[in-house]
């Protein structure tokens, strides 16, 4: 007598595949969470390096402020002014000051927006949330356009700095030719042989003297004081961009 194989059924066939997708939406969930969870340090309790840009630019410059501090102990500032009669030395030091103030607040805005990727919440009002709203919708070529935009808007940020830091190199070669003009203009050729005359020419070339050398001096050394700042904001904006593709892709595959 034959026996007829009983016949599974549907969902006994279809349990293995469907039990292979699961498991692979599983995975790609949990690869997603680890990723997450790589950009959110806080959710898992631990997050040292939460304000890491304003303890790395704080530190800086306590210890720029401390040289300048030591310097002024020793007499250097007040000699400098003193040399100096036309005042760029000052004005190239208050320039600095600018530069350093708007250094400040834009590490300010890119430690705070770094702090909103970390804190990402979906629909929550947030710098993250705005700049990925546009990339919710986009395709992978439209992602991959939008981004370059992003770079080049959050990257725009240093471009002050950096300009400013540029122009106290500027100032101090102003200084120098300026410098170089009262000195010279202080020598008469036609008087060279009076002795009395000697005096005010020499006294002339060596306040012109100073002037040329203290200039180049004040707006070389706070132009590397300040691109050290540049140099500071510059690697928090990579970080920032960096972080806000990876959520951007996160999200994405979501």
């Amino acid at each position: 007598m034959a026996y007829a194989i009983p016949k599974l059924p549907a969902s006994a066939k279809e349990a293995p595949a469907a039990a292979r997708q699961n498991a692979a939406t599983d995975q790609d969930a949990g690869r997603r969470h680890v990723a997450w969870l790589q950009l959110h340090p806080r959710k898992r309790g631990m997050d040292p390096y939460r304000y890491l840009l304003l303890l790395r630019f704080t530190l800086l410059n306590l210890f720029g402020f401390g040289l300048l501090g030591a310097a002024y102990a020793h007499g250097l500032v007040a000699q400098a002014l003193t040399a100096d009669r036309t005042y760029l030395s000052l004005v190239i030091f208050l320039v600095f000051l600018v530069g350093l103030g708007l250094s400040a607040f834009k590490v300010w805005q890119t430690s705070h927006e770094l702090n909103s990727v970390r804190d990402f919440e979906s629909g929550a009002d947030s710098p993250a949330a705005r700049y990925l709203f546009p990339m919710a919708s986009a395709d992978a070529d439209s992602r991959a356009n939008l981004v370059g935009a992003l770079r080049m808007k959050i990257a725009h940020r240093t471009a002050v700095v950096r300009h400013i830091a540029n122009s106290l190199v500027l100032l101090g070669l102003i200084g120098t030719v300026v410098g170089f003009i009262i000195a010279l203009g202080g020598v008469d050729p036609a008087h060279a042989s009076d002795v009395k005359a000697i005096a005010p020419m020499v006294s002339t070339l060596i306040q012109g003297m100073s002037t040329a050398l203290y200039t180049t001096l004040i707006g070389a050394v706070l132009n590397v004081w300040l691109m050290a700042n540049h140099q500071v904001l510059a690697g928090g904006t990579v970080k920032l961009i960096t972080s806000l593709v990876e959520l951007a892709e996160i999200h994405a595959r979501d």
